[in-house]
């Protein structure tokens, strides 16, 4: 049984980083339990092996948890979608290597990214505690999850991390009309000894696709700024905008951060850019295996021992401001008490329909 897409539906509204169930749509709920078990069960009936399958539920489940609904259940459609197209794999072998000192090269032979970066963070970690920074240089992994697992993994090791990748063209660069750049986002952490690490994760985009995408489901219009129709034309209908292009957000210098991202995660990396990825691909079952670049440094080693505290001064100086939260805030408040989860009934119903086919 393929698995149906769905159609724009009224029960999703998309608000920057706070995706939530209408007040007026039919409320289902999942435990984090439920959910987790149940995308585990349709990606195994998809074609992937049981620790791919878990590796996917679980950044599925925390990304819910964690109030990013816009790269929660939402994206199991299309995990599942690329395993049937056999554009990804279910079932492959990563394989690291280290082509210099403080290089560590995963292939994830286009397996999902969550069970790749599982398998090569470890060695990543030991190898920029050992050297004081590393890279790690992924290639051929399919990417559709948050940014943020990977550098906040890498900050509750104490290390700081950054991590950005492309996709598929979605964005016209600044003063263009046709999109070329990805999505392209960047994710950073700090950690924080004693508390939660100080993470965000961006798309270089005026809005992240998936809150699009939600938008689009919900009827909901966007704020002007985020997009174009096909023609050129600014827009604030998101159906317009995903048949046209997002525009990167702060005009030219989020432009430039794109264009950095593009190179940085692509070429650099032996990797295609959006554009070039676009022309190879398929447009059978989700984006295509693509690269992603980490950064992990070790605080100790690069500032002598004195990062800490010059770092909580500027953290107790931003809070102290009314109305300001430090980014990743949110996100640390919804782990914190969020035992079950609201999806999308029709969704919901289309999944398990095709676990029991």
């Amino acid at each position: 049984m393929q698995l149906p897409r769905l159609s724009p539906g009224p029960n999703w509204k998309a608000d920057f980083m706070d995706v939530s169930v209408k007040a007026d749509a039919p409320i289902c709920t999942l435990t984090l339990e439920d959910m987790a078990a149940l995308c585990c069960r349709a990606l195994r009936k998809a074609g992937a092996a049981r620790p791919v399958a878990e590796a996917v539920a679980r950044s599925i489940t925390k990304a819910e948890r964690d109030g990013s609904v816009s790269h929660g259940f939402f994206r199991l459609q299309g995990f599942i979608a690329s395993l049937q197209s056999g554009k990804v794999s279910g079932d492959a072998a990563p394989l690291l290597s280290r082509p210099a000192a403080s290089v560590l090269l995963c292939d994830a032979q286009t397996l999902p990214a969550p069970y790749a970066l599982e398998l090569a963070m470890p060695e990543l970690i030991a190898i920029a505690r050992d050297s004081g920074m590393a890279a790690l240089v992924m290639r051929n992994s399919a990417h559709f999850a948050a940014l943020w697992p990977e550098v906040e993994m890498l900050a509750e090791a104490g290390l700081v991390g950054l991590a950005c990748t492309t996709y598929l063209p979605a964005v016209a660069p600044f003063g263009a009309r046709e999109k070329l750049f990805g999505t392209n986002p960047l994710a950073f952490a700090w950690p924080r000894p004693g508390k939660a690490p100080m993470v965000f994760d961006m798309a270089t985009s005026a809005r992240a696709l998936g809150d699009v995408q939600l938008a689009a489901r919900a009827g909901h219009q966007l704020d002007p700024g985020v997009g174009l129709t096909a023609a050129g034309d600014p827009t604030c209908d998101p159906n317009e905008v995903l048949a046209g292009s997002l525009l990167p957000f702060g005009g030219y210098k989020g432009a430039a951060l794109s264009l950095m991202i593009e190179l940085v995660a692509g070429a650099l990396l032996g990797q295609k850019g959006s554009a070039s990825t676009a022309e190879s691909d398929n447009r059978d079952g989700g984006p295509p295996p693509r690269g992603e670049l980490i950064l992990a440094f070790d605080p100790e080693a690069l500032s002598g021992g004195q990062w800490q505290e010059e770092a909580e001064r500027l953290f107790a100086r931003l809070e102290g401001q009314p109305g300001l939260r430090l980014p990743g805030a949110r996100r640390h408040q919804n782990r914190a008490t969020t035992t079950e989860v609201r999806v999308d009934p029709a969704l919901l119903a289309t999944i398990r329909a095709f676990c029991e086919s």
